[in-house]
């Protein structure tokens, strides 16, 4: 069999351990890897850990898991495909970052991998991948690493949430069933919904805006029966570079939870043009809270009737 093994780095203008401290935590990876729709931690023992990831690769979604062990002391996580997705028969390697300076380090990404059967064309489209990928991981991992340290306050979440009469299923039915969100929700002009692979869908959408305006989004969603959906918004308005979020749908003693939470990151380029020249990076937070959250809001309340509704159907 044939293994590969490939290394790439890059210079980050940050202190090693803020640049480590970004890779361990998983949930960071949808804002600072382009490629990442969703991570989950699915394990968790002392420094080893596993973890399940949702990525693009080219023009397609894929998904594998993968066991990392973290060593804070030495700056290094090491990791291993546990199951791989096809053309890769196995894939691993480690992150290694090094301090060159007080604000500064080096970024080292090794890789070893090999293609199912052997396979030529199989090992040249993961050569392929695995190159873009680590370019782009390491580009944004710069980017993102140092403009968190020069604008903290520019990434932010919050939650909306409704309590309900009706059972989670219903409601995450509702959510997952975007396909019908035109006939749905009038905030909805048109929807085009693929899940090739069960469970990861592509979602395009023509959204209406207060004065009639529409706009187009796609986002790739990873759903989890009947719980949660969780999805990266891969096509931005021009006053985020981040948009990723999570629908929960929770029952309780009194009812169920649905919620819909956002994490965003602010593009303080656009501030001026889109909110005019004295709008600040305030101006610009309240503006998108208040957008995602009217069309969190209004959706959360059409699957509010659709699962009370249901419930009264089945008495």
């Amino acid at each position: 069999m044939t293994t590969r093994e490939v290394e790439h780095e890059i210079t980050v203008g940050a202190p090693a351990s803020a640049v480590y401290r970004l890779l361990a935590e998983v949930v960071n990876w949808p804002r600072i890897f382009p490629p990442t729709i969703h991570v989950d931690q699915v394990e968790h023992n002392g420094a080893e850990e596993r973890i399940r990831i949702w990525a693009t690769a080219g023009e397609e979604a894929k998904n594998w898991t993968s066991r990392r062990t973290l060593d804070p002391d030495a700056l290094r996580i090491t990791f291993r495909q546990e199951i791989s997705a096809p053309p890769v028969a196995a894939m691993g390697g480690v992150w290694i970052i090094e301090q060159l300076g007080e604000q500064k380090s080096r970024v080292r990404l090794l890789h070893d991998y090999r293609a199912v059967d052997d396979d030529p064309q199989g090992l040249v489209w993961i050569d392929e991948a695995v190159d873009r990928n680590s370019r782009s991981e390491l580009a944004a991992l710069r980017t993102n690493v140092e403009a968190a340290h020069a604008a903290e306050d520019l990434t932010f979440s919050f939650t909306d949430s409704v309590t309900v009469d009706g059972a989670a299923k219903d409601l995450f039915d509702f959510v997952n069933e975007a396909d019908l969100w035109a006939e749905r929700l009038p905030h909805v002009a048109s929807v085009r919904l693929t899940e090739d692979t069960p469970g990861l869908q592509t979602l395009e959408m023509d959204t209406r805006a207060k004065d009639g305006s529409t706009h187009t989004t796609k986002s790739y969603r990873v759903t989890f029966p009947h719980h949660r959906i969780a999805y990266k918004q891969v096509t931005l308005p021009a006053l985020l570079t981040l948009h990723t979020g999570i629908w929960t749908f929770e029952e309780t003693g009194d009812g169920t939870v649905a919620s819909s939470q956002h994490t965003v990151t602010l593009n303080t380029d656009n501030i001026s043009a889109v909110l005019g020249p004295e709008a600040t990076a305030d101006d610009a937070r309240s503006y998108v809270h208040t957008a995602l959250s009217t069309n969190s809001l209004a959706t959360l309340g059409h699957a509010k009737a659709y699962a009370e509704g249901r419930t009264g159907e089945r008495g």
